[in-house]
């Protein structure tokens, strides 16, 4: 009997790995002017662009009835004043889509040497990312550059793919060019793809995809629990944090990172939980920045939920809804964990009523 979603992951690795060549070629070659600014003042460098559109493209010739839920449209690159950064992103995404082709790529994806298109091509190809998402049916999210500021600071992002098939999180790659294989090690080999199936369990592998592993989330130990947390107090409230390792007699410092490759960090054992807690009223998290994520953490053997508990639900459209706060770790450190936050976000409840 074949294993479900056996195409899908095969693509999901081929489509993040040509992503992950257009962000490293971005990088290496990042020049004045190719940064935009979206509503929320965050960065968005012509990488995210350029990754989106690899993708997309992509997604649109191996699977063309599939909606697709993208962060990025291209309403500013078909203005006039768009033509400099516009003519960057064909060449790179081009570069990308015509490389050659590696283990498992099929050409009918349109990748390979000869599989360059039009800048309406790609253009297109971004703009397939405006589907709203819903309760039914297959579609698949895409985060091109998550953690943006990480990667314009040379530090940690990832390029984030996935497939949720009513509702469920079926297929997740990450890809995170930056990232040591072993945390430890932070001067060795650097590049990790982190690839999770829904009942098939998850993996890391070189960038390249040699040297597969499986992952396997230890068990809880107070001695050794670190939290993994945004680099950005923006993102997440490192108080809030501060205050529930305190509860739970942590002695540990957090790690702190930008992008969901503190997910691929998690699933292999680097830290103790994820956790994102929110700085504001009404901030509603955005399914490209969890869907992968979600399952490493969920096939490595751990719980995610958010801070009531309730676990993350992809069937409400382009936004996690009304789950507040996000919460990741292993099974057996998961109630007592949920239990500190929720006395924590008591206490700060209870602080700002008084003042």
């Amino acid at each position: 009997m074949s294993l479900a979603y056996t195409t899908e992951t095969q693509f999901a690795i081929s489509a993040v790995q040509r992503a992950c060549l257009v962000t490293s070629s971005v990088f290496n070659k990042l020049v004045k002017n190719e940064t935009l600014v979206k509503g929320d003042k965050s960065p968005v460098t012509v990488g995210d662009y350029s990754a989106q559109a690899v993708i997309s493209s992509m997604l649109h010739r191996a699977f063309p009835n599939d909606p697709i839920v993208g962060e990025e449209d291209a309403a500013d690159l078909r203005a006039e004043n768009g033509a400099l950064l516009r003519n960057r992103i064909v060449e790179l995404a081009n570069e990308a889509l015509s490389a050659e082709l590696g283990i498992g790529d099929i050409p009918e994806w349109g990748i390979g040497p000869g599989s360059k298109q039009t800048a309406d091509e790609l253009l297109d190809a971004i703009d397939r990312g405006n589907y709203e998402g819903g309760r039914s049916g297959r579609m698949w999210t895409i985060d091109p550059i998550d953690g943006t500021k990480g990667f314009l600071r040379g530090e940690q992002y990832a390029v984030c793919l996935a497939l949720i098939v009513d509702a469920q999180v079926q297929v997740g790659v990450l890809g995170c060019p930056n990232l040591p294989l072993d945390l430890s090690k932070p001067d060795g080999d650097k590049g990790c793809l982190f690839v999770a199936v829904k009942g098939q369990g998850a993996q890391q592998m070189k960038l390249n995809g040699a040297d597969p592993i499986p992952l396997t989330m230890p068990p809880y130990s107070p001695s050794t629990f670190t939290f993994l947390e945004s680099v950005e107090a923006a993102h997440s409230s490192h108080s809030t944090t501060s205050r529930i390792s305190a509860i739970l007699g942590l002695t540990q410092p957090p790690i702190r990172m930008d992008s969901q490759a503190k997910y691929g960090c998690l699933a292999r054992g680097d830290g103790g939980a994820y956790l994102r807690m929110p700085t504001g009223v009404g901030y509603k998290e955005k399914i490209w920045d969890h869907a992968t994520g979600s399952l490493l953490v969920t096939e490595s053997g751990g719980i995610i939920t958010d801070s009531r508990g309730h676990p993350l639900d992809f069937g409400l459209g382009r936004t996690l809804g009304e789950n507040y706060g996000v919460i990741a770790t292993a099974k057996d450190a998961h109630d007592r964990l949920l239990s500190a936050v929720q006395e924590v976000v008591k206490q700060e409840q209870e602080e700002a009523a008084s003042k």
